[in-house]
């Protein structure tokens, strides 16, 4: 379902923009309707308030935690469920942040990721998106909202910067707070800067190398490294906040000098923040995870030659937590009981 749907919904019941608000005010924020009042009906219509218990099942149907994986970061993956049996992944980050995911599967299929092995089954709506911050905020507190988890959020945009525009207002969540993570894609730079809600932006650069970016991300736009943080630079003047640029660590793909050497041309003198994560491996892809003390060096040369470098850990790596593999390991244990379902006999 998407926010604007229930938005259309309340409407129908009678409804004013201020009592739209409110009932979505009340379930982004987990608030009970009659906080603070003797009676619900001191405020809402009347038809409003007789179809809120049927309206607040299925806000709460929207999405519910199957499994729970904490690890000893303080951060914990959660596999939600969405209404129609697909899963999606959501992690509760330390800092009272939460990750959530836009899409089940993706359709960018960069060879380093667990999703993208999967293509695009289908998007989120703007209300399971929403229902996903929800979620977090029943177990704790939720201050920023990262899209970083599965899907490209550029592909889903309508949804997205719906979901963005509710947290952002109703949410009490600072647009700064909101980081909206991307491949690069014309349209997000067209329409982000147009929103009421100017999420911060992460920007995937990953290589500064053409050829090898085709590679690992090979559907995403053409933009070369220097044209992507061009865009980025004016996006980063517009809003005020930095762009946070992702380069996940690849033991000898995107760690030789040449390269490092490349990314601090680009971005020494930048308003903007590098984020060095070394690759989270994943059983079957072929690539390799560095070492702390090399990644550590590699940080510590890139902020010496002036690039705001922060090394940052993928969150649940004692829990085998990459992104997308919760799901695919859970679409992998129900394929196998399906299979022993329909008839199959272990002897």
């Amino acid at each position: 379902m998407r926010i604007e749907t229930f938005r259309a919904r309340l409407r129908d019941l009678g409804a004013q923009p201020l009592h739209v608000d409110r009932v979505l005010r009340d379930w982004v924020r987990v608030m009970d309707h009659d906080r603070g009042r003797r009676r619900p009906d001191d405020f809402l219509p009347k038809p409003v308030r007789t179809a809120l218990p049927q309206l607040d099942a299925e806000l709460d149907a929207l999405a519910r935690v199957l499994s729970t994986h904490p690890a000893d970061d303080g951060s914990a993956r959660l596999l939600v469920g969405l209404a129609d049996g697909q899963t999606v992944e959501t992690v509760l980050l330390p800092r009272d942040g939460v990750c959530v995911s836009s899409q089940v599967g993706c359709a960018v299929g960069c060879q380093f990721c667990m999703t993208g092995q999967s293509g695009l089954i289908r998007q989120v709506t703007s209300g399971e998106i929403v229902a996903q911050v929800v979620l977090a905020r029943r177990l704790r507190p939720v201050k920023k909202v990262v899209f970083m988890g599965m899907g490209e959020p550029a592909h889903n945009l309508d949804n997205v910067l719906e979901a963005i525009d509710l947290l952002g207002i109703e949410g009490n969540i600072a647009h700064k707070n909101l980081v909206f993570s991307t491949v690069g894609d014309p349209r997000v730079f067209e329409r982000l800067p147009a929103g009421r809600v100017k999420p911060a932006l992460a920007l995937s650069l990953h290589t500064t190398k053409p050829d090898l970016r085709a590679r690992l991300l090979p559907r995403a736009p053409r933009f070369t490294a220097r044209e992507l943080v061009e865009e980025g630079e004016r996006y980063a003047r517009l809003t005020g906040y930095p762009i946070q640029y992702q380069w996940t660590l690849l033991d000898g793909v995107n760690d030789g000098h040449d390269e490092l050497d490349a990314l601090v041309d680009l971005l020494r003198g930048k308003y903007a923040v590098l984020n060095m994560i070394p690759y989270n491996t994943n059983p079957g892809l072929p690539f390799q995870r560095p070492g702390w003390d090399k990644a550590r060096a590699i940080a510590a040369m890139l902020f010496e030659r002036g690039v705001l470098t922060k090394l940052r850990d993928s969150a649940g790596q004692d829990v085998d937590g990459g992104c997308g593999q919760l799901r695919a390991r859970a679409v992998g244990e129900r394929t196998v009981t399906l299979r022993r379902a329909n008839g199959a006999c272990d002897g």
